[in-house]
């Protein structure tokens, strides 16, 4: 809840608690000064932080306390007696109206999200790069070069100030984020308040010659600012970091030019169609996605040489360049990985891709699963046969899940080659999907919804922050570590996979 927020809302409260408690003969100008109080608060707080839809009926209420005190201010001399059922019916409504309030107030909050542990201040920039060499796959228009929007975030110089960026740059795309969920389109603007922790066009730290890239993917129908934290907290312990929007493949991606453009590879995909087919369709759509990181890799070469001007020139370390990513982008980040120019990665929660057209991986790369996709492989390894009626309850086939089922065991082969290449495979407890990105910040609602487990957002991310930061210290800078090698106390949510 935001101060101007929180203030109006008590400020009602305070208002409406004088309007039953005191004598009829003493509140009459205590109640008219509350209320205004209570009014020019609301008019500060447009002025000062902008309206949100959530708070329509808190307005509405403050509105009526104005008039219901003006109404006793001036009825001695011009206005009939309001009759006391309809008074009751009113101090009802403001009440019924104010508990409201306070519940929209906790599923759609203006959040703070967790601040960067590391020494460094962080800055933030974003790039559009257009890929000639490509055209684009998912236009219906057709005709267009691939093009790309991507946030990186690096370490800032100690004297950076001013204010932080916004979590989300273009609050034109969060109409399509509620959509891409099922809801109105005006559900999410609330989340242009909430600020990011970086510094929009900071001079980059000079305390370090050069400092390790890491590419960041987010999943299908997500977004780059939903691994805002994740960037940050590298970032702020001397990393470059660039999170990718695939274009067609996040709920929305604003260039700046003013277009939008939406997620349409969803519709790639069919309940209608078997198994096969959406294999393929996947490996089709996991070879653009990989594409745009060996393109974006080419970029950051010419931003390093200086060939594209910015203040990345020199900078970046791309001896030891990292990648990580979430569901698809997770798979993305694996498959991207035997590009010569990448040392190890990450994949959050994905199942892998194109594995029939990849051997082994030699080099590190560590797999961190949610709970429920733990248990899925265990299912694989134990061989599990589910019965007719389990099938049906899961709106699945046998067929379907003999052969996923393959699938997985070539992934599980994958993740014990990982292992021994220095990698490792984790789960952790009480974790679903979602629990790997900021999303899980964005309301309690998906928790209710199973999008994220019984962990706490804010804990979630902390374990996931450490063990991405450890395991690229460990291969990017040649330091740390300690948290692949054995569970550690601190983190007893998090699970060596036994495979």
């Amino acid at each position: 809840m935001r101060l101007f927020e929180m203030l109006l809302f008590f400020s009602d409260i305070i208002v409406l608690v004088l309007t039953l408690l005191l004598h009829k003969d003493r509140r009459i100008i205590p109640l008219l000064i509350a209320s205004g109080t209570a009014t020019l608060i609301m008019f500060i707080y447009w002025a000062a932080e902008g309206y949100r839809i959530q708070l329509l009926l808190l307005y509405g209420v403050t509105m009526m306390l104005l008039a219901v005190s003006m109404y006793h201010y001036v009825k001695k001399n011009a206005l009939p007696r309001i009759p006391r059922f309809l008074r009751g019916l009113a101090y009802t409504a403001i009440v019924m109206m104010l508990v409201a309030t306070a519940g929209l107030m906790y599923v759609f909050p203006v959040f703070k999200l967790p601040a960067p542990a590391g020494a460094f201040k962080v800055g933030t920039q974003a790039f559009h790069f257009v890929d000639t060499a490509r055209k684009e796959s998912f236009d219906s228009t057709g005709g267009r070069s691939r093009e790309l929007m991507v946030q990186v975030w690096y370490p800032a110089e100690t004297s950076t100030g001013g204010a932080y960026a916004p979590w989300i740059s273009s609050p034109g795309i969060l109409s399509y984020m509620a959509e891409q969920y099922g809801l109105p389109g005006f559900t999410f603007q609330y989340l242009k308040f909430v600020a990011s922790h970086a510094y929009p066009g900071a001079e980059i730290a000079s305390a370090s010659n050069q400092y390790p890239l890491i590419i960041v993917n987010p999943g299908n129908g997500s977004s780059r600012f939903l691994h805002t934290t994740q960037a940050e907290e590298l970032a702020s312990h001397g990393y470059i970091v660039a999170a990718i929007d695939h274009t067609y493949n996040t709920f929305a991606t604003e260039f700046p030019d003013g277009r939008v453009v939406a997620n349409t590879t969803d519709q790639l995909f069919s309940s209608q169609n078997d198994y096969m087919t959406e294999s393929q369709t996947r490996d089709m759509l996991g070879k653009v996605l990989t594409e745009d990181v060996s393109f974006v890799l080419d970029q950051f070469e010419l931003l390093q040489s200086g060939q594209t001007a910015s203040r990345f020139k020199g900078k970046m370390d791309l001896a030891h360049v990292g990648i990580f990513g979430h569901s698809i982008g997770g798979a993305t980040a694996y498959d991207a990985s035997y590009d010569p120019r990448i040392t190890a990665g990450i994949d959050l929660d994905g199942g892998l891709y194109r594995l029939q057209d990849r051997g082994r991986l030699h080099k590190p790369f560590m797999f961190m699963n949610s709970e429920s996709n733990s248990k899925s492989f265990q299912r694989v390894m134990q061989n599990k046969v589910y019965t007719d009626a389990e099938l049906k309850e899961m709106g699945s086939t046998r067929e379907w899940e003999n052969q996923t089922a393959q699938a997985k065991k070539l992934e599980l082969q994958r993740m014990r080659e990982a292992i021994e290449a220095g990698g490792q495979v984790l789960y952790i407890d009480n974790t679903e999907h979602l629990n790997f990105t900021n999303a899980q910040f964005i309301s309690p609602i998906f928790q209710i919804l199973g999008a994220i487990g019984q962990l706490a957002p804010e804990r979630a991310d902390a374990i996931t922050n450490a063990y991405i930061l450890d395991f690229f210290n460990k291969y990017l800078k040649k330091e740390g570590g300690k948290l692949l090698n054995e569970p550690d106390p601190r983190f007893p949510e998090v699970k060596f996979a036994d495979l």
